[in-house]
């Protein structure tokens, strides 16, 4: 019994390569716009209320943030450091934009 060798045709090879090149690499996973939200909150020193996935909520000020935390300073001035996947979201406090928005129509 003889066996046949059965090769590929370099044409197709070719085409299989040419559609593989083609394709657009997946975006970059990090985009850093957790650590700008987090460094414009603590610049603007921004009251907001931060809810945990257990149902708690902290309301406060982001004094720093690191890879897996925030530190958290409250109203009453006792700092907490909650882990960031505990956190189930976090916004603004509105009742103390409304605070600013008056101090600053007063100064003018």
């Amino acid at each position: 019994m003889t066996r046949k060798l059965i090769k590929p045709d370099l044409n197709e090879i070719k085409k299989y390569q040419k559609k593989d090149a083609k394709k657009k690499p997946p975006p970059a996973y990090k985009t850093h716009a957790e650590n700008y939200y987090y460094i414009k909150q603590m610049n603007n020193r921004t009251h907001m209320i931060i809810a945990l996935v257990d149902g708690n909520s902290f309301k406060g000020r982001i004094e720093w943030y690191d890879e897996k935390c925030l530190k958290i300073k409250t109203e009453d001035g006792e700092n907490y450091i909650v882990f960031k996947h505990f956190i189930k979201y976090m916004f603004k406090n509105s009742e103390f934009g409304d605070e600013r928005q008056g101090q600053e129509k007063d100064k003018d």
